[in-house]
């Protein structure tokens, strides 16, 4: 069969592809919905739990765990198989949704969030391994197109779903709904993986990187709960320099969690990671912070806030499958072309979210959403197709990974943003309009460097990594 000739959607799902496909489109909502859920469920959380201050955390915590689980995914796939780990991250992600729903204080609600993110991580981290392993690369860019649909279905669902369960019974239901698809996804993960065989055999689990992971998540993570500006920020540099230390540990290290050449920004892997990870940090303060100020001071309800905060997602869904086919040059003017969208969003979102007109809320949201639909499908796919076969398990996983590294690092950026305008005290005119201006215009310099990195792998990066 010809290249041309094979890459359809009914070559897609066929010789038994689509089960595993809607298995990993499960995988992908699960991890997408959760990682948002708390959007709309906030307000609520806080006014039974108490917390205001811990509002970047809920989402920060979870990004936490599917960080350290999404890096770890790739080496855990070689070593215990697709089939058994997948279904265990399902295990996983039960355990933290009971434990959210169950919360008697705030602490073990965020617990639960950190745990939900692990088994969140895992299953994310093993549905970029599903894609590299099972599917052959004609079909790669339908692949990831799909994803990108399902993603942003999930991100307008997510905080959607929760806004109007909190609307017609209570918040804590949210966890238990998710924890039920989680047993469906740990079930059909045994049945429908049965044949998969392991990824090439890796050394073992590169246990120094992943702890120094974890310490520079965990800094960054804090620094929303210092009081001072200097503390916060000097919080976040740390913990962005030891981000740094992770990339240059790992290219001496003989246990790798990247690919090698991923701190090298002459290639295309270490540039992809790099635009990846800055884009998804400039992208997060909409979804923490947009539901909560929308409800304050425009008086709208959870539900209305999530229709609000999800013209974001639609936009996502409908440029990535509007683009879905295209190739050849027009696969780098899209890209190129949605990246530029990110920095226009979050100049309109920083002036009109607080006071504008709410069609500019709604565009800046749209444009937002747009600028990973137009680019994000393409992205992985050239990324993927940079890696040796070597590299293929931990390459994909670190997708996901970076990505997910990128929310908590945007997070606790936005957390730091709005707490150092009065947020963490409570909601009130000054600290929402405050932080509807901070929260995006503290992160443009990400948005500029991750456009930057973008340009590079779509034009001189190596067309190899290794």
């Amino acid at each position: 069969m010809s290249e041309a000739a094979g890459n359809t959607w009914a070559d897609l799902m066929a010789e038994g592809r689509l089960p595993r496909f809607a298995l990993i489109c499960l995988g992908v909502w699960l991890n997408a919905a959760d990682s948002l859920v708390t959007a709309t469920i906030l307000p609520s959380v806080g006014a039974d739990l108490g917390g205001y201050a811990y509002f970047s955390w809920a989402t920060a915590g979870f990004f936490v765990g599917a960080i350290l689980a999404g890096a770890s995914s790739g080496r855990l796939s070689e070593i215990f198989g697709l089939r058994s780990a997948t279904a265990l991250a399902g295990v996983v992600m039960i355990l933290g949704c009971v434990m959210s729903a169950a919360a008697p204080d705030v602490g073990t609600f965020l617990a639960g969030r950190l745990v939900q993110g692990l088994g969140s991580g895992w299953i994310s981290g093993f549905a970029m391994v599903a894609i590299a392993m099972l599917f052959p690369e004609r079909h790669l860019a339908r692949v990831f197109a799909s994803v990108t649909f399902i993603w942003g279905i999930a991100t307008v669902l997510g905080p959607l779903f929760g806004g109007a369960v909190v609307e017609a019974g209570h918040w804590r239901d949210v966890f238990w709904l998710f924890a039920a698809q989680a047993v469906v996804f740990s079930v059909a993960a045994l049945w429908l993986l049965g044949g998969a065989s392991k990824a090439p055999g890796g050394p073992g689990i590169p246990w120094l990187q992943l702890g120094v992971l974890g310490v520079a998540v965990a800094a960054i993570a804090l620094a929303d709960l210092m009081r001072t500006a200097a503390g916060s920020i000097g919080l976040v540099a740390v913990g962005l320099g030891v981000l740094a230390l992770v990339v240059w540990i790992d290219a001496r290290a003989r246990i790798r969690l990247l690919p090698r050449r991923a701190g090298d920004l002459s290639t295309i892997c270490g540039s992809g990671y790099l635009a990846m990870f800055a884009l998804t940090a400039a992208s997060m303060g909409f979804a923490i912070y947009g539901p909560p100020i929308l409800q304050h001071l425009r008086g709208f309800s959870p539900l209305a806030a999530g229709y609000a905060i999800g013209a974001e997602s639609m936009a996502w869904t409908v440029a990535g499958m509007a683009v879905a086919g295209v190739t050849g040059v027009w696969v780098k003017r899209w890209t190129r072309f949605g990246v530029l969208l990110l920095a226009a969003s979050l100049v309109i979102l920083a002036l009109t979210l607080a006071d504008g007109h709410i069609a500019w809320v709604l565009l800046g949201g749209s444009l937002l959403g747009a600028a990973f639909g137009f680019s994000w499908a393409f992205m992985s796919t050239r990324l993927l197709g940079a890696l040796s076969d070597e590299d293929r398990a931990i390459g994909s996983s670190a997708i996901m990974a970076v990505r997910q590294t990128g929310g908590a690092v945007g997070a606790a950026i936005s957390g730091v943003a709005a707490n150092l305008v009065g947020f963490s005290d409570g909601l009130t005119d000054a600290s929402a309009r405050g932080a509807g201006f901070w929260v995006f215009a503290a992160v443009i310099p990400l948005a500029l460097i991750g456009t930057w990195a973008t340009f590079r792998m779509t034009g001189s990066a190596k067309a190899v990594a290794f």
